[in-house]
């Protein structure tokens, strides 16, 4: 199959080393300094180095170009890069399907990443998020890793999960988009307050209490937007949210240990050097919160501390000091 991957990032990068072996792979990059670089060494030095970009991948700048011969598009850009892509999908009169791996909330419109293509490209485009616990260094790598595959048509998560499935990148359709996208989207804010917690070294008991409480904000937000509760005890749910919130390569995680140690976000963000999308979307997570009358509380938090309303530690001994309620009311 012909994939065009849209976004030479970490994930862009990632994705077409691990779909080389199997497909054609096209790699589009709007930068034109990491395109050269792919082409000249087949590293990405400023974005993912270390890795090796096999030869037959090809790399792109010229947009149309990059779009008009695909069989599939995969948008590996921020979610904040969801729409321009989108935009310019539209502007080069694309229909072919697309899947994109970005994990959130837009920022200032609340939207889940299928909302924005539908308002871009209209209800008819076929598209699916691809999500679940997976690290793009691991994925790259080649060790084994198992992730959802869910869209708008179930027929086309089905065939494209078949398509993309290998023995090391283990892909599982899912039929329930909204409670993968929600799963995604919430864990990295969760992942900040599990960071949060380790950095003021509260235990691993607190950890589990945490991320299990975690857990059922992540379902409650996503049944009141129409998502499967059992999609949460899933790969894109139970799965990613234990990844995220426990492995040293999170961005998320790493942005929660620093709040701890008292460093101002602008540094923290300078120094991570890449986007960690859980300081974006806790915004969108605690006003969707509010609309929907969904008790989130560590989302709130993290939000909070974000926004520089409550330092790490007051806003922990907050969530402690809540009344005592039913555990799974």
């Amino acid at each position: 199959m012909k994939i065009t991957l849209l976004g030479a990032g970490a994930w862009g990068t990632a994705l077409a080393i691990a779909f080389a072996g199997k497909h054609q792979i096209s790699l589009w990059s709007r930068e034109e300094d990491v395109a050269v670089d792919l082409k000249t060494t087949r590293e990405n030095h400023r974005f993912f180095p270390g890795y090796q970009l096999p030869d037959s991948v090809e790399v792109l700048t010229d947009f149309a170009v990059a779009v008009a011969a695909a069989e599939l598009l995969v948008i590996a850009t921020p979610i904040a890069g969801l729409r321009p892509t989108a935009e310019q999908l539209k502007k080069a009169g694309s229909v072919c399907p697309l899947i994109w791996v970005c994990k959130g909330f837009e920022a200032g419109t609340g939207l889940l990443p299928h909302q924005v293509i539908a308002e871009v490209l209209g209800p008819q485009a076929v598209c699916g998020a691809l999500s679940g616990p997976s690290f793009a260094e691991e994925v790259a790598a080649g060790q084994p890793t198992a992730v959802a595959l869910a869209a708008n048509d179930p027929t086309f998560a089905r065939e494209a999960a078949r398509q993309l499935h290998s023995s090391r990148l283990r892909i599982y359709a899912n039929d329930d988009l909204i409670g993968v996208e929600v799963g995604g989207a919430v864990k990295n804010v969760l992942a900040i307050a599990t960071g949060v917690c380790d950095g003021l070294k509260l235990g691993l008991n607190s950890r589990a209490a945490l991320m299990t409480r975690g857990l059922a904000e992540i379902a409650r937000l996503g049944l009141a937007l129409g998502a499967q509760r059992e999609t949460f005890m899933g790969l894109a749910g139970m799965g990613d949210l234990v990844l995220t919130c426990t492995g040293d390569l999170s961005r998320n995680r790493r942005v929660g240990l620093a709040l701890a140690e008292n460093k101002s976000l602008p540094q923290i963000l300078e120094e991570l050097g890449h986007v960690a999308e859980g300081v974006y979307t806790a915004h969108e997570v605690a006003k969707l919160a509010l609309e929907f009358a969904v008790d989130m509380p560590i989302s709130s938090a993290v939000a909070a501390v974000l926004d520089g309303q409550l330092s790490a530690a007051s806003a922990l001994e907050r969530l402690m000091a809540r009344d005592p309620r039913e555990e799974l009311a």
